[in-house]
């Protein structure tokens, strides 16, 4: 994929983030086709309430954070801020 593109998928909100609620209930969240994480019970019923008030680019931002993806090159700004410095 072109760098162009990259930008374009990012600026559209889309981090390639799907999920599917399985029988059981339980919701798979898919990274690129790959399970990034599995939600049971509570966790579960509460990610398919908060979806539903969320626009697309919302979903994949909180489907990135429930599975720990969500650091996008901020890492080394992060690490020299003054908060950060014991």
């Amino acid at each position: 994929m072109s760098e162009s593109q990259t930008e374009e998928t990012e600026q559209s909100g889309d981090l390639g983030f799907t999920y599917r609620v399985r029988k059981n209930e339980d919701v798979v969240i898919l990274h690129h086709g790959a399970v990034a994480a599995t939600l049971r019970g509570s966790a579960a019923r509460d990610f398919i309430a908060k979806l539903a008030s969320c626009t697309e680019g919302e979903a994949q931002q909180r489907m990135a954070r429930l599975t720990g993806n969500y650091k996008r090159g901020n890492e080394r700004k992060a690490g020299r801020h003054p908060r950060n410095h014991g």
